[in-house]
C-alpha cells in the first residue's frame, strides 16, 4: 500500500490541465481549458479542464472527476496503478516490498497481468542478448538497420526456440497458471501448454501511458505454413481495434506536428522513427478502426496515412479514408513506388531525401482517387461514373458543409465535370443518406403532461442546483472577498435553507456534509467530495463545480464589458438565489392547492381550509416576488 503522506505529496504536485495534456490536447478557453471530448464522438467540445479546482468534466458523458479519475476513466489505470503513474512522472519516490511486485496472487488479475507482461519483456530483452539470441535474432535486427538505441526504446526482443521457455520462466518466478495463460503469451492445446512466440523477434506494444498490454512477433524460419507476423490474442488489457503501435513514443510528436503518419507494421514505425519521422503509429497490419482514428484525433486533427503502392496498399488506403472524414478528420495519403513500402523505402533512402519523398508526394484524397481513376481505369466510361459517385460518397462522409465544398470546387476543377452536376449527386447521396434518420425523429412520440407543472418542477431543480452550486464553489474553496470568508459563509447558507426541503438525494447529502463538519469547526474541500468513495456524490459534485461557458478575457477587453463578480457580491447573490428558490416552491404548492380545488369529492370544511391556504401561499408568494425585484435593483 502506498502511505497516506505520499499520496498527499502527489496530489500536492499534480497539474491537472499537464495530466491531461499527455493525453489529449487541451485549448485555452477563459480561465479553462477545453477539447472534443475523448469519451465520445463529437464534433463541438464539451470536454472542460478547471485549473483553479483541478477538475475536469465532460459533458457530453457526464464522466468527471480529478487528474486521478481521469487516468482511471482514460486508461483503465486503478487508483493505484494512477498514482504510481503520476509519482513516476512527478519524481516521486514510492517504496514497495518486493513481494508486492511480483506476487501475482496478491494483486487483481489485471495487475498481475500487467506485471507478467512486464516480466517477459524483461525475459525478452535478456533472450536478444543471449548467445543465441545474438546469433539469430539480434544479427537480424542489424541486418535490417535498426541501432542498438531503436532497439532499446522499443523495447524489441526474442523468444528462444523451445516450447516452454517462457512458460517455464513464468512458472519459476512465481505467477499462478491461469494468470499466465490470460496473459496470451502461452497457448493451452490438448493439455499441453507451449510458447506462443517461439522462435520470433518480439516487438512489445505499449499503451498511451507506456505500459505493456500485449505483443507482436516476427518469424526467423523460413516454415511456410506460419504466418510472418502474430499478435497476442485479445485480453483484459489488448483490445486490437483500440491500439496504435507506436503512440506512447509518437503521441507528444504528433501534437507539436499536428500530424499524425499512419503506416502498417511494426518495422515501419520503428524505421521512420529512426529517420527522425517520431509522428508515426501503425495500425498492426489491419484497416484503420473508428478507435484507433479517435485516438490519433486526441492530439492532431490531421492524418497521413502510408501504404504500399501495390493493390492490397491501395485498397487498405481506401477503407481507410472514408472513415477518417466521417470523424471529421483530415486526410492524405502518400504511396510508395511499386513493390515498396515504408520500411524498405527509408532503409534504401537516406533521412532528408526520404522526408522530402513524404512532403512532395503527400496528396489530398480527391487527388489519390482521381489517380485511380487514370491509373486502373482508363478510358472505361462506365468505370469512371463509378469512381466519381465514389469520390462523391467520400465527400459526403465529411460532416462539415464548407469543407465539403470546397472538395466538391476540386473535383469539378480535376476530372472537369460542372460543379452544379456533382452538387445535385452529392445532394442525391446525403438525402438518401440521412432519409432513415429524419423518418426515425419523426416516428418519436413525446408523452404529455400539464406543461405548466413541468416548467415549475425543472424551475425548482435549476434553482435548487443553483443554490447548491453556490455552497460547493465557495464552501470548498478559499473566498477572496471582502464581505465574507468561507466559514462565515458556509454558516449564512446553511441558516437561510433551514425551512427548504431540497428534492435531489445527493443535495441532500452534500448539504449533512457541510452540516457535520461545521459542527466539528471543519471546513470542506473539493477532495473531500473527491476521495471519499461515493460515486453519486462525486459525480455531483463535478457538476456543480463545471460549467461550460465563460465570457472571454479578449470579449472583456475587446468591448469593454464590465462585470461585478459573484464572489464580489456573495452574500447578496447566495440570498438572491436562495429567495428565487423559495419562490418556485411556493408556486408549486399553490399549483397543487389548485388541483386539490379542482377535485370533485371535497367537504366544505376542506374546501375551506384549502381556500385559506391557498390565500395564504399567495401573500407569501407576493411578498417574496417584492423582496426579489428589491434584491435585484439595489
Amino acid at each position: 500500500m502506498i502511505q497516506e503522506d505520499t499520496i498527499k505529496q502527489i496530489k500536492e504536485r499534480i497539474d491537472i490541465v499537464e495530466v491531461i495534456s499527455d493525453f489529449i490536447s487541451l485549448k485555452k478557453s477563459g480561465s479553462s481549458y477545453k477539447a472534443l471530448s475523448p469519451f465520445s464522438s463529437e464534433k463541438t467540445p464539451s470536454f472542460f479542464v478547471s485549473p483553479s479546482k483541478q477538475i475536469f468534466k465532460c459533458f457530453s458523458t457526464g464522466k468527471g472527476g480529478d487528474a486521478i479519475e481521469f487516468l482511471m476513466l482514460m486508461d483503465g489505470l486503478t487508483y493505484i496503478e494512477s498514482l504510481k503513474y503520476l509519482a513516476k512522472k512527478y519524481g516521486i519516490e514510492i517504496t514497495e516490498s518486493s513481494n508486492e511486485n511480483y506476487s501475482s496472487s496478491r494483486q487483481s488479475k489485471k495487475e498481475s497481468l500487467y506485471i507478467i507482461l512486464k516480466k517477459s519483456v524483461s525475459y525478452f530483452k535478456e533472450c536478444l542478448n543471449s548467445i543465441d539470441g545474438k546469433k539469430i535474432a539480434y544479427s537480424y535486427l542489424i541486418e535490417r538497420g535498426f541501432e542498438k538505441t531503436t532497439i532499446d526504446l522499443f523495447d524489441l526482443g526474442y523468444s528462444l526456440d523451445k516450447w516452454e521457455d517462457t512458460y517455464l520462466f513464468l512458472k519459476d518466478s512465481g505467477f499462478e497458471e491461469k494468470y499466465i495463460l490470460d496473459s496470451g503469451l502461452v497457448i493451452n492445446k490438448n493439455k499441453k501448454k507451449y510458447d506462443r512466440f517461439r522462435n520470433r523477434i518480439i516487438f512489445p506494444i505499449h499503451n498511451v501511458t507506456g505500459k505493456i498490454i500485449a505483443f507482436g512477433a516476427r518469424i526467423l524460419s523460413d516454415l511456410k505454413d506460419q504466418p510472418k507476423y502474430i499478435n497476442s490474442p485479445e485480453t483484459m488489457l489488448y483490445k486490437k481495434s483500440e491500439v496504435l503501435y507506436g503512440i506512447f513514443h509518437s503521441k507528444n510528436s504528433i501534437r507539436s506536428s499536428d500530424k499524425c503518419y499512419v503506416v502498417e507494421g511494426y518495422t515501419d514505425v520503428i524505421s521512420l522513427y529512426q529517420k527522425g519521422i517520431t509522428n508515426v503509429v501503425s495500425s498492426s497490419g489491419t484497416s484503420l478502426t473508428n478507435e484507433q482514428i479517435k485516438l490519433i484525433k486526441r492530439y492532431t486533427n490531421n492524418i497521413t496515412i502510408l501504404f504500399d503502392g501495390d493493390e492490397a496498399g491501395v485498397k487498405a488506403s481506401l477503407r481507410g479514408i472514408d472513415m477518417i472524414l466521417e470523424r471529421d478528420a483530415n486526410v492524405r495519403v502518400i504511396l510508395f513506388p511499386e513493390g515498396e513500402d515504408p520500411d524498405s523505402y527509408s532503409r534504401n533512402t537516406n533521412p532528408s531525401l526520404f522526408k522530402d519523398y513524404l512532403v512532395e508526394n503527400e496528396i489530398d484524397f480527391i487527388t489519390f482517387k482521381v489517380n485511380l481513376l487514370n491509373k486502373f481505369i482508363k478510358n472505361d466510361p462506365l468505370k469512371k461514373a463509378d469512381t466519381i459517385k465514389e469520390i462523391l460518397i467520400s465527400i459526403s462522409k465529411i460532416p462539415d458543409t464548407i469543407k465539403r465544398s470546397v472538395y466538391i470546387k476540386e473535383t469539378s476543377s480535376i476530372i472537369e465535370i460542372e460543379e452544379n452536376i456533382l452538387i445535385s449527386e452529392l445532394n442525391k447521396i446525403l438525402i438518401s443518406k440521412n432519409k432513415f434518420e429524419l423518418n426515425t425523429e419523426s416516428g418519436k412520440k413525446v408523452g404529455v403532461r400539464n406543461k405548466k407543472v413541468v416548467l415549475i418542477d425543472n424551475a425548482i431543480d435549476l434553482q435548487e442546483k443553483e443554490c447548491m452550486r453556490m455552497l460547493v464553489s465557495y464552501g470548498t474553496s478559499e473566498i477572496d472577498s471582502n464581505e465574507i470568508n468561507r466559514s462565515s459563509f458556509i454558516k449564512y447558507f446553511l441558516s437561510e435553507i433551514e425551512d427548504i426541503k431540497f428534492k435531489n438525494k445527493n443535495h441532500v447529502k452534500i448539504i449533512q456534509c457541510f452540516r457535520n463538519e461545521l459542527s466539528k469547526d471543519n471546513v470542506i474541500d473539493t477532495n473531500y467530495f473527491l476521495d471519499n468513495g461515493d460515486e453519486e456524490i462525486k459525480n455531483e459534485v463535478i457538476d456543480l463545480l463545471s460549467s461550460k461557458y465563460e465570457l472571454s478575457e479578449n470579449w472583456k477587453q475587446r468591448y469593454n464589458i464590465s462585470i461585478t463578480e459573484e464572489k464580489e457580491i456573495l452574500k447578496k447573490a447566495t440570498y438572491n438565489n436562495i429567495l428565487r428558490l423559495k419562490f418556485r416552491l411556493i408556486q408549486k404548492m399553490i399549483k397543487d392547492n389548485i388541483k386539490l380545488l379542482n377535485q370533485k369529492e371535497l367537504s366544505i370544511k376542506m374546501e375551506k381550509e384549502i381556500i385559506l391556504d391557498h390565500q395564504k401561499l399567495k401573500n407569501i408568494e407576493i411578498e417574496i416576488a417584492n423582496e426579489l425585484g428589491n434584491v435585484t435593483s439595489k
